[in-house]
C-alpha cells in the first residue's frame, strides 16, 4: 500500500516511516501542505495520514481537496488537537482518529481499522 504522511514533525515523520515500511507497506512524507497536494498530484496515493495544525496550512484544508482526486484515498487524521466535534464530523465522513501522543500499536490498530472500514 502506498502511504503519505503529513506532519510538520520531522520525529512523527520519521517515526511513521520506519514503522509503517517495516509492514511492507511504500511510504512518501510531506512536511507541509503545499508538498502534499504536489504528491497527491503526482502519485496514486492509496492511504493519507494527516496532522491537521502545521505552520503552513490546515490539515482540513487538504482533506477537503482530497476528495476532488480521481481515486480517493482512506484518510486518517494524526493530532492532538482533535476535539470531541471534530471526531464526529470526521468518523461521519469516514475519516480515521489516530490521537497523538501514540504508540506503535496504536498506529498498527489505526491503520488496520481504517483499510477495514
Amino acid at each position: 500500500m502506498k502511504i503519505l504522511v503529513v506532519d510538520d514533525e520531522q520525529l512523527v515523520r520519521w517515526f511513521m516511516d520506519r514503522a509503517l515500511k517495516k509492514e511492507g507497506h511504500e511510504v512518501i512524507t510531506a512536511s507541509n501542505i503545499s508538498e502534499a497536494g504536489a504528491r497527491l498530484q503526482s502519485e496514486e496515493i492509496d492511504l493519507l495520514f494527516i496532522d491537521l495544525r502545521m505552520p503552513e496550512g490546515n490539515g482540513t484544508e487538504l482533506i477537503k481537496n482530497v476528495c476532488n482526486l480521481p481515486k480517493v484515498p482512506k484518510v486518517i487524521v494524526c493530532s492532538a488537537f482533535i476535539t470531541a466535534e471534530l471526531e464526529d464530523e470526521f468518523r461521519g465522513k469516514g475519516i480515521c482518529i489516530l490521537k497523538k501522543p501514540f504508540k506503535l500499536d496504536e498506529l498498527n490498530y489505526a491503520l488496520k481499522s481504517c483499510m477495514e472500514g
